[in-house]
């Protein structure tokens, strides 16, 4: 098990992770930094507990998000399929 420093907003957050994770981690850490950044930018400075609370929301919003878009893009994909196979079936006929 290693231990990673993960600096956001300018304050270190010791992070363990599986040995050879360590990269990943860090820039998982970078993209964290970086909307809090954001956040911070957008609506000021804020007490930790409210900066992590509003930083949870918008990662978790954006992550519903794209589950949303995938899972439309799954349905029109299986719509597809569906075509192409009732046509194959009126070409083999």
């Amino acid at each position: 098990m290693s231990v990673v420093a993960i600096p956001i907003l300018n304050k270190n957050y010791a992070m363990g992770c599986e040995d050879g994770q360590e990269a990943r981690l860090i820039e998982i850490g970078k993209m964290v930094d970086s909307r809090a950044k954001e956040i911070q930018a957008k609506i000021g400075p804020l007490p930790e507990g409210s900066l992590l609370a509003t930083l949870c929301i918008v990662l978790a919003d954006e992550i519903m998000s794209k589950s949303a878009a995938n899972a439309q893009d799954n349905s029109e994909l299986s719509e597809i399929l569906k075509r192409i196979q009732e046509i194959k079936k009126k070409i083999t006929i």
